[in-house]
């Protein structure tokens, strides 16, 4: 059986062959095999050819894309509903949080539960702007060489936190985390935590006058089960307060411990009920 079309049979005939162009078919043109619409260079062609038009171009739809996403929030009296419960960060709490982005912790671990089943079932409710608002820099994120922490707090008791930390192969055989042990041998005093607490003031978070003034005495009432907490519960409801390392004096242990020991404890979720007008 032959093929006419086909450029390999004996029988092939150019003229019955329509992807086959000749000079005497289209005088002042090459000859192209190609089919007769690809010798137009569109639009989109011309654009990816100029580097200067496109990149105009590209700078045109992401402004009209940014514009479309942020304007909107100029219009909303508030991009983050109240939530009961929700309170600043206490010193201690605060020197943990600050430890735990010194050693790169947010590099393996992140502090977002999306809404999606499987991380629900895993980790409990999903995230809330709220749990955020006090966050200077947040933890959001996406990447877990380990699993997110953001409902971390009271899921493990002290001891396991203090083992985990210095060696976390002992509790987890397949972690890569590095040791931590030497953070149970580092001091604090809390000499400057009423400055951490002054700056984050500055940037939005409520401390009020007093929480700056005892934030020293808070941070070392705190990790001390036999001081005097009532002015520390007063200022920080529902503060965890113990030596949660089991160590005499605050070490950076303590202050790690008493900020995961915090995450995700605030809210009552049983009560929790969405604004659906946000």
């Amino acid at each position: 059986m032959t093929d006419p079309k086909d450029p390999r049979d004996p029988a092939y005939d150019p003229e019955q062959d329509p992807k086959v162009a000749t000079l005497s078919d289209a005088p002042g043109k090459v000859p192209n095999e190609l089919p007769p619409e690809t010798q137009t260079i569109t639009f989109h062609q011309r654009l990816e050819r100029n580097a200067t038009l496109l990149l105009v171009a590209s700078l045109a739809v992401v402004t009209i894309g940014g514009a479309v996403e942020i304007a909107p929030l100029f219009w909303l009296e508030n991009t983050i509903e109240d939530v009961e419960g929700m309170r600043p960060y206490t010193p201690l709490e605060l020197a943990g949080r600050d430890i735990y982005i010194r050693e790169g912790c947010y590099v393996c671990h992140s502090q977002m539960i999306r809404p999606m089943r499987d991380e629900v079932e895993r980790y409990g409710h999903y995230s809330l702007a709220a749990e955020s608002m006090y966050d200077h820099p947040f933890q959001w994120g996406s990447k877990r060489t380990g699993p997110d922490l953001a409902r971390v707090g009271g899921r493990y008791s002290d001891e396991w936190h203090v083992d985990h930390l210095r060696d976390p192969q002992s509790v987890v055989p397949e972690s890569v985390m590095p040791k931590y042990a030497f953070l149970q041998s580092a001091r604090l005093d809390g000499e400057y935590v009423g400055d951490t607490i002054a700056v984050h003031r500055m940037v939005g978070v409520p401390y009020t006058d007093d929480m700056v003034e005892n934030a020293r005495a808070d941070f070392l009432a705190q990790a001390d089960p036999d001081a005097d907490t009532g002015g520390l519960e007063d200022r920080y409801p529902d503060v965890q307060v113990r030596n949660f390392d089991g160590q005499d004096g605050v070490t950076e242990m303590d202050a790690l411990i008493a900020y995961l020991q915090m995450m995700g404890t605030l809210v009552d979720f049983t009560t929790f009920t969405p604004d659906a007008s946000r």
